[in-house]
């Protein structure tokens, strides 16, 4: 789930090359970059900490994005003392940063950011992820992210088409900005390809944002029939007309107009046409009911304990907040703030029999666990699902 318009402190974690930096604006524009080394073997905190509070103020940071690699933990404690210590009202939060390093050397990071430093671009990529994690992982060639356990055992070709189709349901059934989004994320709009994309942006660049969804029109080689496909899909925010911001196509503005006056009362039996049949009547109701909503869930985040951060910590029956960070088919791993991830046992998912973990929970998810086992010398941590 999106953050969205917030400014984001993107922190690609490192011990001996240290911990590279990087703030982003509300609209996801690169701001500045740093880095820190506050963990081992250099321990330089005070330093580190001079340096992030001056980009949190520079920038107006809200949220902090944590790299989830190696010495992600370390960065995070750092930072968690470092928001107490100073009374920040910064929240910190980790980020899966899978595919990451494939985006920073990739030619999409190139001509993104032509002037930065591989590690810079990474960092960037880890604060966009908090802030539009859709925007931002369709720029990665899907396989790099890690798609489940047995990614490798299935035909790449296959693969590649079924993650294809599924990115494109979800940019569809998200919508895209219009004058935000990036060449990535509009090719994957319905009726616009790779080259419609980059028109759409150059455009855009020499002209300014977009105050409606006619002006796409004038974009080089985009016809009637890319316009009539890709229309709905898109979004123009404090545009000429608010429909605009809406999943309504522009053939249904007229009726829409009808029944936007009458929303409690309509009987949308009456404006049914050969055109316009219930369902489509239905959907454009409750667009006009909440426009703009994006339908994925509301960011959340999980509350580590601030009192543990270590295995030792941990006794049984604590109740703790975590993340999932991998489901398999035995169930689901859950980071829960110390340096080893707790397995939650498809037995511990549910109350009820679960025949997939995958229909219970998924990665990225908040969680609230109990613990249940703790094995100290082969650090292994149990817990259930509450």
């Amino acid at each position: 789930s999106p953050v969205g318009q917030k400014e984001i402190l993107g922190l690609d974690p490192g011990f001996r090359t240290g911990c590279k930096v990087a703030a982003i604006d509300d609209l996801g524009n690169y701001q500045g970059k740093a880095t820190i080394f506050p963990t081992e073997p250099f321990n330089k905190i005070k330093e580190a900490t001079e340096i992030v509070l001056k980009l949190i103020k520079d920038y107006k940071v809200k949220l902090v994005a944590i790299g989830n690699g190696t010495a992600s933990k370390e960065t995070m404690q750092f930072i968690k003392k470092m928001v107490k210590d100073h009374k920040l009202e910064v929240i910190p939060v980790i980020v899966n940063e899978a595919g990451a390093s494939v985006y920073s050397a990739s030619e999409i990071a190139q001509k993104e950011f032509p002037n930065l430093d591989l590690t810079v671009r990474g960092a960037i990529s880890i604060a966009r992820r908090l802030q539009d994690p859709l925007a931002e992982l369709v720029k990665i060639d899907p396989k790099a992210i890690g798609v489940g356990q047995y990614q490798h055992d299935v035909n790449p070709v296959n693969l590649k088409e079924s993650l294809g189709f599924t990115t494109e349901f979800c940019v569809n059934f998200v919508g895209v900005d219009l004058n935000t989004a990036s060449s990535s994320l509009l090719s994957y709009v319905s009726g616009i390809g790779p080259v419609l994309a980059e028109n759409i942006v150059q455009y855009r660049n020499q002209n300014g944002a977009f105050k409606n969804r006619k002006t796409l029109k004038k974009v080089t080689k985009l016809g009637p029939k890319a316009f009539e496909q890709c229309a709905g899909f898109l979004r123009v925010k404090n545009g000429d007309n608010p429909l605009d911001n809406t999943g309504i196509h522009p053939e249904s503005y007229n009726i829409a107009k009808k029944i936007v006056g009458q929303l409690e009362t309509v009987n949308l039996n009456e404006y049914v046409t050969e055109e316009v049949g219930l369902p489509t009547l239905k959907d454009i109701k409750k667009e006009l009911e909440k426009p703009g909503l994006d339908p994925r869930e509301e960011f959340s985040y999980a509350k580590f304990d601030d009192n543990i951060d270590d295995i030792k910590d941990l006794k049984k029956g604590m109740v703790l907040e975590g993340v999932v960070t991998n489901v398999t088919n035995f169930g689901a791993f859950t980071d829960i703030g110390v340096h080893q991830d707790g397995l939650i046992h498809i037995s511990q998912l549910s109350d009820t029999f679960v025949k997939n973990p995958a229909d219970i929970v998924s990665a990225g998810q908040c969680v609230k666990v109990e613990v249940i086992g703790l094995d100290l010398d082969l650090k292994r941590i149990q817990l259930k699902r509450i």
